[in-house]
């Protein structure tokens, strides 16, 4: 299994996305607080999201929590625009953990720091007078790269 950890989301059309993938790819999502908006079934079904319910997904209410989280992830690889590795060159594995900064602000530099430069890996763009890609975008980017090279996704299909 992968796991997709959104540190402090703020947008809830991007986390509705990045859940929708993660039931999909039965991927395990991990929101740490504090989000940016309120999970709650009015919002569910505002944003289409009625397959939340089927959803692997785990509330922390901090990075403390989430990492003494019986559910957390072995490894961790941070994706950020602030790494000097792509993450095409990253040996993904099952049970590792991809993990997201927030739409306004990304990850924090403690959040950095305690991943680790060898864990950093940004996904390249040819343009560089624009920032980074949505979250949402990025998240499947990740997630389906890593699936590629565990070949979890192929041992599901039919």
């Amino acid at each position: 299994m992968i796991h997709i950890v959104l540190f402090q989301p703020e947008i809830p059309q991007n986390t509705g996305n990045i859940g929708r993938m993660c039931a999909l790819t039965r991927s395990r999502l991990h929101l740490i607080h504090p989000l940016g908006y309120v999970i709650n079934d009015r919002n569910l079904r505002r944003a289409g999201m009625d397959y939340w319910r089927s959803l692997d997904v785990h509330e922390h209410a901090d990075w403390q929590a989430f990492r003494n989280s019986p559910e957390a992830p072995r490894r961790l690889w941070l994706f950020t625009t602030k790494a000097s590795h792509c993450f095409w060159d990253a040996a993904f594995a099952d049970e590792d953990g991809l993990v997201f900064g927030n739409e306004g602000s990304g990850a924090p530099d403690w959040l950095h720091a305690e991943i680790g430069a060898e864990s950093r890996v940004c996904i390249p763009h040819a343009n560089p007078r624009l920032r980074s890609l949505n979250l949402s975008t990025a998240a499947g980017i990740a997630c389906y790269e890593a699936l590629r090279q565990t070949a979890l996704l192929r041992r599901t299909l039919p």
